[in-house]
């Protein structure tokens, strides 16, 4: 089954970006996460939807639109 929870390493890994780019993106841009305890787990399907509807676009610096 490829349903289960994400950590914060694995996401980073799927997207091709940083940890910290991660926790930037959960304060900054409300990434769909879910604090389990102390550590954050992300759902795969949740996170790419949230990529596809521009979450992660960069609207601070102007952005050039998609590409």
């Amino acid at each position: 089954m490829e349903d289960r929870w994400l950590s914060v390493d694995e996401i980073a890994d799927h997207l091709g970006i940083k940890r910290d780019t991660v926790y930037k993106w959960i304060s900054e841009r409300q990434m769909p996460g879910h604090k389990i305890g102390r550590l954050w787990k992300f759902n795969k399907k949740e996170v790419d939807e949230w990529v596809k509807s521009g979450g992660a676009g960069d609207n601070e610096s102007g952005s050039k639109g998609d590409r």
